[in-house]
């Protein structure tokens, strides 16, 4: 598997580009390949897809657009090409703004996106992603909430009831009072 591929741009076609490093031409598909300039260095972070019918390499010019890709492919039914068309469509504040705001409008705008597939992103997305302003600008699951949902799990409750309490809690507290206050709803 690639993280990322450092090379010359040096062929642009309407669904991906091709990445010369060190004399190998790289096949990158990406959202957006009239982004790239001809001829000019870039860094691609890449993921890999390996299927029975072949290999496909996806390139994103940021980090925080693979990472919210890799994000939504997790997503039940979404695959590498609708979360491609995501987050080439739209910036990564915008989708994350949408999916924490519960907007499946938003989300079914983009390509391959119905209403069931949005509904699917928001029950599985919702208050796992947080985007931070630092000098990476990378997309961090909120690792409280994912520990609260680990704790939820190996007590016996299911996946559902435990996504609709994760939404209603205040993540500055910490874990052990994030806990209490799920199990104080769930027992309700």
């Amino acid at each position: 598997m690639y993280g990322y591929i450092k090379g010359k741009v040096t062929k642009i076609c309407p669904k991906y580009i091709i990445c010369d490093n060190n004399g190998i031409g790289y096949l990158i598909i990406v959202g957006n390949p009239y982004s790239y300039k001809l001829n000019e260095d870039y860094t691609i972070y890449t993921y890999q897809a390996v299927r029975d019918d072949g290999i496909e390499l996806y390139g994103f010019i940021h980090e925080d657009e693979k990472e919210l890709f890799l994000k939504l492919i997790s997503v039940n039914g979404i695959g590498p090409k609708s979360a491609l068309s995501i987050v080439a469509s739209g910036s990564v504040k915008e989708i994350i703004n949408a999916i924490e705001a519960r907007n499946d409008r938003y989300l079914r705008k983009f390509p391959g996106i119905g209403q069931k597939a949005s509904q699917q992103i928001i029950l599985d997305l919702k208050g796992k992603l947080s985007f931070t302003d630092d000098e990476d600008g990378i997309i961090k699951s909120s690792s409280k909430l994912t520990d609260v949902e680990d704790a939820l799990i190996a007590l016996g409750y299911g996946k559902k009831e435990i996504t609709k309490i994760i939404a209603k809690l205040d993540t500055t507290q910490d874990v052990g009072v994030l806990v209490k206050e799920a199990l104080k709803q769930l027992v309700k």
